[in-house]
């Protein structure tokens, strides 16, 4: 079956980078679109990144435009979210998730297998 694995999550001090990964296995990596999301307590699900198969496409939500950077290794079936100027407003659970095709890249509800999701903490 299917599994998604993060990993690299932990607790950063503000204005620090960090490096989440996600491991996949039991699909064709390199046909699918991957997306991270994040969650803080008490708020919805919010769009991070997302990345073709290819690694040719890529898009990130605004609150973290030009600070993260979502790439692939398809040899390794990863993907992975580098997360550079971290603010304390990034502080949530990231999960990673798999889509086979993809018409709202934005919408978590077009995708179809969810990792379980690694925590970050930035404190200021």
């Amino acid at each position: 079956q299917v599994q998604l694995v993060e990993s690299g999550g932990g607790l950063v001090q503000a204005g620090g980078s960090l490096r989440v990964s996600c491991a996949a296995s039991g699909l064709t990596f390199s046909t699918y679109y991957m997306g991270w999301f994040r969650q803080a307590p008490g708020t919805e699900r919010e769009f991070v990144a997302a990345i073709s198969g290819s690694g040719s496409y890529t898009c990130y939500g605004n609150s973290v435009k030009g600070r993260f950077t979502i790439s692939r290794d398809n040899a390794k079936n990863t993907v992975y979210l580098q997360m550079n100027s971290l603010k304390p407003e990034d502080t949530a659970t990231y999960y990673c998730a798999a889509a086979r095709t993809l018409s709202k890249v934005r919408d978590g509800r077009a995708y179809d297998y969810w990792g379980q999701g690694t925590q970050v903490t930035v404190s200021s």
